[in-house]
């Protein structure tokens, strides 16, 4: 069970990232007509980042889940889920930062929106590699 649910999850992860080629800050740069446009173009990669995100996040929690089940020891799991809770307040604080330091100019939305992408791709990076690490 636990090997079949990891290649789901796994072919999950993989479609995102063949489906997020095209949804990138640079793909949106190019596209860039006016700030209406782009702030749209970047709605869209932060959707698309969300959902790869909260893959990711699932893939850990049934991982630690599975760990606690057989070992029966919750520490981890719990530690992650309040690591998550932390990160998701951080990148939100780091981010509303950017955007006050730059309001009201029409980019800050932008700022924020890259800002939040950033830091989401580089948990996004973080949780793959701690997932290759336990496999």
């Amino acid at each position: 069970m636990i090997i079949v649910t990891s290649i789901v999850i796994g072919l999950q992860i993989s479609s995102f990232a063949n489906a997020n080629q095209g949804r990138t800050i640079k793909s949106c740069e190019k596209k860039k007509i006016n700030n209406v446009e782009y702030s749209q173009c970047l709605d869209h990669v932060k959707e698309s980042i969300d959902r790869e995100l909260q893959t990711w996040i699932n893939n850990q929690t049934f991982l630690l889940e599975e760990f606690a089940l057989t070992t029966g020891r919750r520490s981890a799991l719990i530690m992650f889920q309040r690591s998550q809770k932390n990160f998701l307040k951080f990148r939100e604080n780091n981010c509303r930062w950017q955007y006050l330091a730059v309001s009201p100019s029409v980019t800050a939305a932008s700022t924020y929106k890259k800002c939040y992408i950033f830091i989401s791709k580089s948990r996004i990076n973080e949780l793959n590699l701690i997932s290759r690490k336990s496999n």
